[in-house]
């Protein structure tokens, strides 16, 4: 048996249902395989360019909500924590007056001089 040898392989198509988009344009188009790669390896390069800036678009969407939020969440804490903050400030300032300072102290058996400081002078 001998090899023919310069021939052709015959390709077979594939039946296909002829719904796809892509066949679709061809057959409105007219448009034969050559011109059809042509185009789309000159495009190319700028069809990826546009997918590269949507996605970046997207990505910096999400970014942008998520930043959102945090400031949100923590505006919430700086407002929780600034409310604590005059509320304990107005505790210590109700506390470290002389009258509640000089019922605390009663139990521990101090009281609170009538008599004025004496001022110590030290000559030299």
């Amino acid at each position: 048996m001998a090899k023919k040898l310069n021939t052709y392989k015959v390709k077979r198509k594939k039946k296909s249902s002829g719904v796809s988009f892509f066949s679709f344009l061809e057959r409105w188009l007219k448009i034969d395989d050559f011109s059809i790669q042509r185009v789309s390896s000159e495009y190319l390069p700028h069809g990826l360019f546009l997918v590269f800036l949507g996605v970046l678009y997207i990505g910096n969407g999400h970014y942008g909500e998520n930043t959102i939020r945090r400031i949100d969440r923590v505006q919430k804490e700086v407002e929780d924590l600034h409310a604590d903050y005059h509320t304990l400030k107005a505790d210590y300032m109700f506390d470290s007056k002389q009258s509640e300072v000089s019922q605390k102290v009663k139990d521990l058996g101090l009281q609170e001089s009538s008599e004025p400081p004496i001022k110590i002078e030290v000559q030299e």
